[in-house]
């Protein structure tokens, strides 16, 4: 059973510097099947975008495809490091209410946990677990 979040994780994330477009970010999405993009600050963690945040903080309010990412971006991010055990991610997602965390070695993303790494270690019959593992949407 894996015992720190190296183990489970995402390794070598997509990542957009936070003045590239939205549109760029929404494509990084499309081609890496996923719905979180790690947003950087000369290559240093500034936040994360996701397909929500798009919709939410650039469609709905009617800014446009060139909207750059730190507008769209949630900048409060919680973080932890590939050796964090498991049981204290799950505790940091629980308490910050959040469905990935970004995993940073000096700053730098190296990786990303999200609650269907969790299930597919945790509870691999689980439906959660079962989405996860399916092919993504094209």
């Amino acid at each position: 059973m894996a015992r720190t979040v190296a183990d489970v994780m995402t390794a070598h994330p997509a990542t957009i510097e936070g003045d590239q477009p939205v549109k760029v970010a929404a494509a990084l999405m499309r081609d890496n099947d996923t719905g979180a993009i790690l947003v950087n600050d000369n290559g240093r963690l500034q936040g994360i975008v996701t397909d929500r945040d798009i919709a939410v903080r650039c469609v709905a309010d009617d800014k446009g495809p060139d909207t750059p990412v730190r507008e769209a971006c949630s900048a409060s991010v919680e973080a932890v490091g590939p050796d964090t055990s498991i049981d204290q991610a799950v505790k940091l997602m629980r308490t910050h209410h959040v469905r990935r965390l970004p995993v940073v070695e000096d700053g730098r993303p190296v990786g990303i946990l999200s609650l269907g790494d969790l299930a597919m270690e945790r509870d691999p019959n689980s439906a959660l677990a079962d989405i996860s593992a399916a092919e993504g949407n094209r």
